[in-house]
């Protein structure tokens, strides 16, 4: 139970429920497969899996929650193919050419006549909501993904006052800099890994893996109108990760030496290692976070 992304938000105002209010509320809106004409189903499903009861873990005043995915897979080049091959019918039999709205209409119908065969593939996405500093964090890669929970958890509950943490100064401007003079925040420390892009419209783009990042090379292309758009770090020993510009966390990976702080536990006893590990990453992210934000000179207020 480690996230491995943070997309973090900010509520601008407490959640209104309680636990017994919105387990209801997401028992309501809980996951049910997709249907033979469905092409996609999302629903929230117990975060402990097959071994919880409940729609919320809970851990002091941190709540977690899951959401569940299905989506049936149908290849654009299958569809794509039967398409031309009924336009092209229907062209040498009315000797016509086939309209957009129309062939529209084929191209549903024919995803309609697939969708009963089709394989499925499910995917699940972690949130917590810390009640206590009024945050919500989603373990997703990418934004859209995020606000794929975003969206059905504010259908779920109702109203969801929350937006994207905002920084006071420029995340890229301030990652340039902490590699052009070196001065890294205090219990961070650079790993080896950065992205530059140029600020010039259609500009260059450098990746650099296993890289001395304060460089003169570097250093010679942020000179060249690049500004540093990911950078990989490491935080107190303790957590390593890359951000990017936008303060989208990825491959959060957490010390050996934190995750082995619960091995006493029973590995055979699944709820209370995983409640345990919850409580663990909660409370490391806890400290984290706010060093992060204040490592780029703070938050925005709203």
């Amino acid at each position: 139970m480690f996230f491995k992304n943070l997309q973090v938000y900010r509520f601008t105002r407490p959640l209104e429920q309680d636990v017994d209010a919105l387990e209801k509320n997401l028992e309501e809106f809980q996951f049910k497969a997709c249907g033979s004409q469905d092409i996609s189903k999302l629903g929230w499903v117990f975060p402990m899996g097959k071994s919880g009861q409940m729609y919320t873990h809970v851990s002091a005043k941190q709540i977690l929650i899951c959401l569940k995915k299905e989506e049936k897979m149908l290849p654009a080049g299958v569809i794509k193919d039967q398409l031309n091959e009924k336009v092209e019918a229907i062209e040498l039999e009315q000797g016509r050419a086939v309209k957009k709205k129309e062939k529209d209409t084929l191209k549903e119908e024919i995803v309609m006549q697939l969708l009963p065969r089709a394989f499925s593939r499910t995917s699940q996405t972690f949130a917590w909501i810390d009640t206590e500093s009024d945050l919500l964090y989603v373990d997703a890669s990418s934004t859209r993904k995020a606000e794929e929970l975003i969206s059905l958890l504010r259908k779920t509950v109702g109203s969801l006052p929350v937006v994207p943490i905002q920084l006071k100064n420029q995340a890229d401007v301030v990652m340039t800099d902490w590699l052009v003079e070196g001065n890294i925040p205090a219990n961070f420390a650079l790993e080896d890994e950065a992205e530059l892009r140029s600020a010039l419209e259609g500009g260059g783009i450098i990746r650099c893996k296993q890289q001395d990042l304060l460089s003169d090379e570097i250093k010679n292309h942020i000179a060249s109108d690049k500004f540093v758009t990911k950078l990989a770090l490491n935080w107190a020993e303790s957590i390593s990760f890359l951000i990017g510009e936008e303060f989208a966390i990825k491959r959060l990976k957490f010390s050996d030496v934190l995750q082995e702080q619960n091995e006493d536990i029973d590995n055979d006893d699944y709820a209370a290692r995983f409640d345990a590990d919850f409580a663990l990453m909660t409370g490391e992210i806890k400290q984290f976070i706010p060093a992060v934000i204040d490592a780029f000179g703070g938050e925005q207020t709203l």
